[in-house]
């Protein structure tokens, strides 16, 4: 077994699963009107991830150091596309626990109103009634969430919809395609590590310019009351769809970034 791929899969799962969680925050934030709180509370969960996000860069470079050592031959496509596996597998668990996290953030939100003190909150967790509380929180996606009709707002949403898919895309692959670049040139592979950021710029570009914007428009109508609670959580629903696709697509966006990050590398 590759110990390397496992933790370094594990990590991805991680990371991608609070992303998909990050939503649960914005429907209990609804639901209470207190939006602010609850992505206070989804920070938590952010610090793990981040933390995942610091180590996985090391692990794979260590693996790249480690092959070109040994003079390995052939690039390893299939370490970093099982990578990218991870990151599609946690964004489906993440959907299917969106309800149960909605519910935990809501009853996070209330007892952090009570304790006003994330560490009293969080040893609250653990404590017999978090316990209880989190057992009581268990649910499963109600499908009627996939039915959409009058009870959404459609205009603006699709071109929305297909930004964020290719931002999650491009997000998803672009550490790893900067990685894979050392692969492709070993006497260039740490300056191509340092070039995610090319692949990156574009997709912080699309979900800071089309994609936050709307739903933080979204979010505030919702709490406002102009859009209704069923359309909020059918267009979250979409927003979980599209965040699945995107892992998807960044299959197919991976070997072209690496070979652009190579590209630009040469030109430096």
């Amino acid at each position: 077994m590759d110990y390397n791929l496992l933790v370094v899969s594990l990590l991805t799962f991680i990371i991608n699963l609070v992303g998909t969680l990050s939503f649960s925050a914005r429907i209990a934030g609804v639901r209470l009107g207190k939006i602010a709180i609850s992505l206070t509370i989804f920070n938590i969960l952010l610090l793990v991830s981040r933390l995942s996000n610091t180590l996985q860069a090391p692990l794979i470079a260590k693996k790249i150091e480690t092959d070109i050592a040994s003079l390995s031959q052939g690039v390893p496509t299939d370490y970093f596309r099982i990578i990218l596996v991870a990151g599609s597998v946690a964004s489906v668990v993440g959907g299917l626990l969106t309800p149960t996290a909605q519910r935990i953030f809501s009853r996070a939100i209330s007892q952090f109103s009570l304790q006003r003190s994330i560490p009293r909150l969080l040893f609250h967790s653990f404590s017999k009634s978090g316990i209880r509380q989190f057992k009581e929180s268990l649910a499963v996606p109600n499908i009627d969430n996939l039915a959409f009709g009058k009870t959404i707002r459609l205009q603006g949403l699709l071109p929305v919809l297909i930004m964020h898919t290719a931002g999650t895309a491009i997000w998803s692959c672009a550490v790893l395609a900067s990685l894979y670049a050392g692969y492709l040139v070993p006497e260039l592979r740490v300056t191509a590590s340092t070039l995610s950021s090319i692949v990156n710029g574009a997709a912080t570009i699309m979900m800071a310019i089309f994609v936050d914007p709307y739903l933080s428009l979204l979010t505030d109508e919702a709490v406002e009351g102009k859009v209704s609670d069923a359309g909020f959580r059918k267009i979250i629903t979409l927003f979980l769809v599209t965040r699945f696709l995107g892992t998807l697509l960044a299959q197919l966006l991976l070997i072209p970034s690496a070979a652009l990050i190579v590209k630009v590398s040469g030109l430096l």
